[in-house]
């Protein structure tokens, strides 16, 4: 077997180990625990960060670990088996990350329920979808313990190369043979391709040319929101993240809220030399601010088929205009950008992110800044002090890619090659790209236990 890395690659892999199968998974960057290093280093190389991001997005070891032990949202494998089926994915997927550390790890959402119901009481006269999730939050800093004690249980069991990236898939006659490898050919029975985000523009050219069809997902474009943690601590001291839905008035757009980290931090990123602005939260590390994205969904029709490049698109030209990450007060008037010259031009709980004072209008496209106007002012109804001219807001964007045609246990067209996890446009975060390598891996199981 022949996998890619990732947290649907790693969970393929706890699968498959010890099973006496031949397991390679082929990582493009840094190990886990030079990737570690690499994050605790301020020094460290701006090529190794972007190593960093290539090897595993935000997803396992550097993002804060949520667990969000729903159906509801964090992916579409719902779309693929049985919600019923998911949901037992979903359970087995967090005993995993308990046994390898996350057990003491709180749980938000199992108590408090007249709290919650009164939550959603105030976002539907917001006109806003409430959607309570159980959530068991990790913290960066266990998160990372949790995916080292993984690679420490693979230590023998698989082969790892690390720090180096597949060239090319290789298909022949409609069956899949293995992968090239900087000239080296390495054959495989089973090739399990989850590239992560930053790759997903590779992986549509590699499948594009097997003539694999693909589909296009929704382009997410909007902003990371950073402001006073109080503001929102009535909803995140109950439910942790708080997934809100709202349809513009201007436009009818879906906008939702995602990836929350109360009492967080916002980080830079660097995808391939566009740099884009993320958010995390520690376990035993707290800032006196709460961060969140702002995402407009947009799908488009035929002849549109490039979500990735347009994503990229926007986040370009933020760079081209602010020359990095763009920080601006809120779009109460979108035109009062934060005062230039100022530490407010960096996030206030930024940790290792800078940023520019400017104008978000001359980014992103002017339905889009309607959009996350109204959104603000509805959050403002259920948070006051949600839509302040104090709150921050920097431009974010998520890349995902284009969606093969798979089966019900992630196989494409052709036999013996699947594709999981968020570069194959499938999954939205951390336990459904788990709960894809959990598929796959027991498949493969089955299919060599005949």
């Amino acid at each position: 077997s022949s996998l890619s890395g990732g947290p649907a690659g790693i969970f393929t892999a706890l699968e498959l180990a010890d099973k006496g199968l031949d397991i390679l998974i082929v990582e493009k960057g840094q190990d886990i625990r030079d990737r570690i290093a690499t994050s605790l280093n301020r020094d460290a190389k701006p090529e190794d960060r972007v190593r960093n991001v290539a090897a595993v997005g935000v997803a396992p070891a550097f993002s804060d670990g949520k667990l969000t032990l729903t159906t509801e949202y964090g992916g579409n494998l719902d779309d693929y088996m049985p919600k019923a089926d998911l949901m037992d994915k979903i359970r087995y997927v967090d005993e995993v990350y308990c046994r390898f550390g996350g057990a003491d790890r709180k749980v938000y959402g199992d108590e408090n329920k007249d709290r919650i119901r009164d939550i959603k009481r105030k976002a539907a006269a917001a006109d806003l979808s409430f959607i309570p999730a159980r959530i068991r939050h990790l913290g960066t800093d266990v998160n990372g313990q949790i995916l080292t004690h993984m690679r420490d249980f693979l230590e023998g069991k698989v082969d790892i190369m690390a720090d180096t990236a597949v060239d090319h898939l290789v298909e022949d006659a409609g069956q899949i043979k293995g992968v090239l490898i900087k000239d080296q050919f390495y054959a495989c029975r089973y090739l399990v391709s989850a590239p992560g985000r930053e790759g997903s523009e590779w992986f549509v050219h590699e499948v594009t040319k097997m003539g694999l069809h693909l589909t296009s997902n929704a382009v997410d474009i909007g902003v990371r929101v950073e402001m006073p943690a109080e503001v929102l601590e009535t909803i995140t001291d109950v439910v942790y993240e708080s997934k809100l839905i709202y349809f513009s008035k201007s436009f009818d757009d879906r906008i939702r809220t995602f990836c929350m980290n109360p009492y967080g931090f916002v980080v830079e990123e660097n995808n391939d030399g566009l740099l884009t602005v993320n958010g995390h939260s520690y376990a035993h590390k707290k800032s006196e601010n709460t961060n969140f994205a702002i995402l407009v969904s947009k799908k488009f029709t035929e002849p549109f088929h490039e979500p990735i490049k347009y994503g990229k698109y926007i986040a370009n030209l933020a760079n081209i205009l602010g020359g990095g990450v763009i920080v601006q007060r809120s779009v109460i008037s979108s035109t009062v950008a934060v005062d230039a010259g100022t530490d407010s031009a960096r996030p206030r709980s930024a940790d290792d992110a800078q940023g520019d004072a400017g104008d978000l209008s001359l980014v992103l496209p002017y339905r889009h800044m309607q959009d996350i106007k109204e959104m603000l002012e509805a959050l403002d109804a259920i948070a006051p002090g949600a839509n302040s001219r104090h709150t921050l807001l920097m431009r974010e964007a998520k890349f995902y890619s284009n969606r093969l045609e798979l089966s019900s246990v992630l196989e494409t067209k052709i036999p013996n090659f699947f594709a999981i996890g968020d570069g194959a446009g499938i999954t939205r975060g951390l336990v459904q790209a788990s709960a894809a390598g959990v598929t796959v891996g027991q498949e493969i199981l089955r299919r060599e236990a005949k």
